[in-house]
């Protein structure tokens, strides 16, 4: 099993060949390949490597698959004794990659 951990948008996310994952928005086209650097760990075949702080050799190849917004989240804020209130929704902007390669 071929699996790393990448650090992008401040998250650390695990990841495998031919999955898709919903990261932080990209700007880019569907279809756009893009490369990850930010490699942390790298395990193939139960040969793990570790990087300190990144694996400079190791890139992660992906596709692009499409935008897409994430989970409505309702924030709600009151001012006790003020009678003041305010109600507003958020959706993040999402991008939708598919991992296609990890180079080693």
């Amino acid at each position: 099993m071929n699996y790393a951990i990448i650090e992008t948008s401040g998250k650390q996310l695990w990841i495998e060949e031919g999955r898709f994952y919903d990261l932080n928005y990209i700007p880019g086209e569907p279809g756009d390949l893009i490369k990850l650097n930010k490699i942390l760990l790298v395990n193939n075949n139960n040969n793990i490597q570790i990087g300190h702080p990144c694996l400079k050799s190791i890139t992660v190849r992906a596709k692009i698959l499409r935008h897409v917004k994430g989970k409505k989240i309702t924030v709600f804020k009151i001012k006790p004794k003020k009678n003041n209130k305010s109600k507003k929704g958020h959706r993040q902007k999402l991008t939708r990659l598919l991992i296609e390669k990890i180079a080693i």
